[in-house]
This record gives structure tokens, C-alpha cells and sequence, in this order.
């Protein structure tokens, strides 16, 4: 302290070497839409099945190994088995149209959570004798998209929000369409 010197004796600093990086190694990205393969198989169809009530007018189709998301075979659109979890069914309920086509958005972009909340308020509107549109569900909260094409939904109660669509996409897809018709108002 003050002027007087350390009588501690301190160890010499010895020189250890630093081994240094040959080049900054690259982290692994997470696959592209394009590169992620379908885990669905026909026993998934058959568990589906026994689970869930399909329609006679629905088809569905197990990827191939060179099936991708964002490519369905023509007439086919692309579905999650998370969507099923979450109550969709098919032909998908007006009102899920209604709000998805004005929000410009895909049916695969909602979340397990987004889903499963559009499809209990549809049944609860229904339940009451009203129509989920995307006019009401305005009124109860705000409801918009962003430059990335996300949807959101944002009350005092709720927040919803959509995945995003730059993600890789999970591969628990699978295609299906409908060869019937069926009515505007008919739905789910």
C-alpha cells in the first residue's frame, strides 16, 4: 500500500501458446423449405384415420422422397398432422377461408396454437349462431399482416400470431384434396 513495494513474490508468467483457428468454422443451417422431406407415412394414415372422420371427397397423399412443401402436385394442397390435432377438418370451414384468402396468407403458415384457437372460436360462434368473420374478429381485437406475411391477431385477451414463413418448415406434411363440391355455407 501506498509507497512501499509487494514482498509477495509472484509467479513468473509462463507463455502458453494459443492455438489458432484455421478460418471461422461455419455453423450448420437449418434446411430450406425445399430440402425438408415428409415423415408421414401410410401407417400415419391409418392412425389418422382411426382418430379422425375424413370425408369420402377428401384425397390424401403421402409425399414422396421428392414431394416438397411449397410444391403440392397440382390440385393438392399441403396440410400439417398438426393441423388435424388442432381441430381442422376438411373442406376447411368458410370462415377459415375467408379469413386466410383476405389475409393473403397459407393454410400451412398457422402454428399448432393459431389453429387450434381459430377453430375453437369458429365452433364457439357457431355454437352461438353467429359467423366468425373476419369483420367480427376485427372488432374484438386487431387482426393484420406484416411485410413478412405473418398474420397476427392482438386483443387484451389474445395474442395470436402465425409462423413464419422464412422457418423451415416442419415435416409432418402430407397432401389432399377435395374431389366434390360442396357449399359456401355447408362447411366443415
Amino acid at each position: 500500500m501506498g509507497d512501499h513495494a509487494s514482498t509477495k513474490n509472484h509467479p513468473a508468467k509462463e507463455d502458453h501458446p494459443v492455438a489458432r483457428s484455421e478460418g471461422l468454422k461455419k455453423t450448420p443451417k437449418a434446411p430450406k423449405t425445399d430440402d425438408v422431406i415428409s415423415t408421414i407415412t401410410e401407417d400415419s394414415f391409418i392412425s389418422f384415420r382411426k382418430k379422425i372422420h375424413f370425408s369420402n371427397d377428401l384425397v390424401i397423399k403421402v409425399p414422396t422422397r421428392s414431394d416438397r412443401t411449397c410444391s403440392p402436385p397440382p390440385g393438392y394442397v399441403t396440410a400439417y398432422e398438426f393441423s388435424l390435432r388442432a381441430e381442422l377438418r376438411f373442406p376447411p370451414s368458410p370462415e377459415l377461408i375467408d379469413i386466410l384468402t383476405i389475409r393473403r396468407v397459407s393454410l400451412s403458415q398457422f402454428s399448432y396454437r393459431v389453429m387450434w384457437i381459430e377453430m375453437g372460436m369458429i365452433i364457439l360462434f357457431r355454437n352461438h349462431g353467429v359467423v366468425l368473420s373476419p369483420e367480427c374478429l376485427s372488432r374484438m381485437g386487431r387482426l393484420f399482416s406484416d411485410a413478412q406475411r405473418r398474420i397476427s391477431f392482438r386483443s387484451k385477451w389474445l395474442d395470436i400470431r402465425t409462423r413464419d414463413p422464412s422457418k423451415w418448415w416442419i415435416s409432418e406434411f402430407f397432401f389432399c384434396k377435395m374431389i366434390g363440391t360442396f357449399k359456401k355455407n355447408g362447411g366443415s
